[in-house]
């Protein structure tokens, strides 16, 4: 199954991302169930959430993989939405 992670940052945590990005970028090489990912990007050109594809068997599991995110570990995020998701195209 795939699950959609939706993370939106906490107001002004800008440094937090940065001071924990490579710790995260690790993670998503090593864990191994990263489809694709990415940063949203607000008005100003700066990241400001994460949008993860993770290839998983149960939203038990993507839970689990999203609470032992750096970023997640570090307090970044305001919001994370879990939800299956079918690739169509």
């Amino acid at each position: 199954m795939r699950y959609a992670l939706i993370c939106l940052d906490k107001p002004n945590a800008l440094q937090t991302r940065v001071d924990n990005r490579a710790a995260h970028l690790e993670y998503l090489k090593t864990t191994g169930v990263v489809e694709q990912a990415g940063p949203f990007i607000d008005a100003a050109g700066q990241m400001c959430g994460s949008l993860l594809i993770l290839g998983l068997g149960s939203k038990a599991e993507a839970e689990a993989w999203a609470a032992a995110d750096p970023y997640a570990v570090a307090g970044l995020f305001q919001s994370v939405m879990i939800q299956e998701w079918k690739k169509v195209i």
